[in-house]
């Protein structure tokens, strides 16, 4: 048992500093990996100590907990699919936050009485964790296909919300001015909880990167509330820094989008009309298919190839074909890069971490704003499941709700070779004006078939 207070704060600044460390090896590709092991570190030497203090008791309820945690943790890193990578985040962001509650909860009822200077902490933990754990649970449901990834909306929405948070705040202030009754705290939560179900409910699919990041943000502010309830440096400090890094990300991706916070949160984006599911035709314009082929035919002979992936690699698993192809290429001396759109996926960073799975040069890994000059000079771009992020409406339709948003200049290429399923829309609902442009053909199938037939036809090309 660690009994000096010095020694057990050198610790806590030991795992202070190794956090603050692993967030800046991972704002780059080239480092995220050390960047995992010392934050992994960090959490080992924080854990390690918090279970040397003095008084730590009911050892048997630790070592289960921490067996059961395990296990999950181990689970899901191994078996869980890059595809649901998204959904496995935004529960684990919300299990933090329904831990920040329950700690809440538990102090509340051993601690509530007339002479009390924790009651503000217990509130804000109670309040935003359990708002970030019923808002996780709904944002893992929709990403899982387990409820409709298009915005549930219904009459007065908005205006239900704030109401309920308002009781919610209504009784948290109750709770500071000194109404310490055991069903505050309850009825606290049970209205946090209905918000947060209410408040991912509208959202739709285009938006879930903006909202597991605000979830993000919401967890590390209610673990860092719980710090101070109960007297923990190390989780106040820890806490702020995932909520600060996540409310970054947010107000980024909302940029990325053109859009604010607020709009992305109220603006139930993604309730507009269905694709057919078929070819169409638009103002004399026609969608037009291609074969492997052909496609190996041009891709063999440029100069220059851009691939901009999107969420359909991700469910097809083809990022690791798509690296094998861009081997071939450039071995026949095609210069080849990938475009990274900040939303494109379900995630923040999804199409960096599934392109970093197959082990594609970070240095090829290139940002919206670093490729888009490049497309001018861009024999082929090889769009593979992207939809919103090339859709050229975001530039020329005022009445597209995508217009303002920032695109990938897809268009400006001299040829653009699509992968897609079908001709059923993205997250967004609309369809894509990009596939009636004149330069653009389509490759219909399954991604990871699609390259494979490519990866063929151009080795016999």
């Amino acid at each position: 048992m660690i009994s000096d207070p010095d020694v057990v704060g050198l610790l806590y600044l030991v795992t202070i500093v190794c956090f603050v460390v692993a967030l800046r090896f991972l704002s780059s590709p080239r480092h995220a990996r050390k960047g995992n092991w010392v934050g992994g570190a960090g959490m080992l030497v924080a854990i390690s100590t918090t279970l040397s203090l003095e008084g730590i008791g009911n050892w048997a309820l630790i070592v289960v907990g921490g067996l059961i945690g395990a296990v999950a943790g181990v689970v899901g890193a191994r078996n869980v699919r890059m595809t649901a990578m998204p959904q496995m985040v935004a529960i684990f962001n919300g299990v933090g936050g329904g831990a920040a509650a329950l700690v809440a909860l538990a102090e509340w009822h051993t601690e509530v009485g007339p002479v009390w200077d924790s009651t503000a902490s217990i509130v804000l933990s109670a309040l935003i964790g359990s708002i970030s754990f019923a808002g996780s649970v709904i944002a893992f449901a929709k990403l899982q296909e387990l409820l409709s990834g298009r915005p549930i909306v219904f009459p007065a929405q908005n205006v239900v919300n704030i109401l309920v948070l308002l009781a919610a705040f209504g009784l948290g202030v109750a709770a500071i001015g000194g109404v310490h009754e055991q069903w505050v705290l309850w009825a606290l939560v049970a209205l946090a909880l209905l918000f947060g179900v209410m408040f991912v409910l509208p959202i739709g699919g285009a938006d879930m990167p903006v909202v597991i990041s605000l979830l993000n943000a919401f967890t590390g502010i209610a673990a860092s509330a719980t710090g101070f309830v109960l007297d923990s440096t190390v989780l106040i400090v820890s806490g702020m820094l995932v909520g600060a890094a996540g409310t970054l990300l947010t107000l980024l991706m909302a940029k990325a989008m053109n859009r604010s916070v607020a709009n992305v949160l109220f603006g139930a984006f993604g309730q507009v009309q269905t694709g057919t599911g078929a070819a169409r035709t638009d103002d004399g314009r026609t969608v037009r298919a291609t074969t492997a082929e052909d496609v190996a035919v041009q891709l063999s002979f440029a100069r220059k190839v851009i691939v901009v992936p999107g969420y359909g690699m991700a469910v097809a698993q083809a990022q690791h074909d798509v690296r094998q192809l861009a081997d071939i290429l450039e071995g026949r001396d095609v210069d080849v890069r990938y475009a990274i759109h900040p939303v494109a996926g379900r995630m923040p960073g999804h199409m960096n971490v599934l392109l970093a799975e197959a082990n594609v040069p970070y240095t090829q890994l290139s940002e919206m704003d670093e490729i888009n000059p490049e497309f001018s000079q861009t024999d082929v771009a090889l769009v593979i499941g992207a939809n919103d992020v090339t859709n050229p409406a975001a530039r020329s339709d005022p009445g597209s709700p995508i217009y303002g948003m920032p695109i990938l200049d897809v268009d400006k290429a001299a040829s653009i070779i699509v992968l897609k399923r079908s001709m059923n829309p993205g997250f967004a609902g609309i369809d894509n004006e990009l596939y009636l442009d004149p330069k653009t053909t389509m490759l219909f199938g399954d991604a990871k078939e699609s390259i494979l037939k490519l990866i063929s036809a151009v080795k016999a090309s």
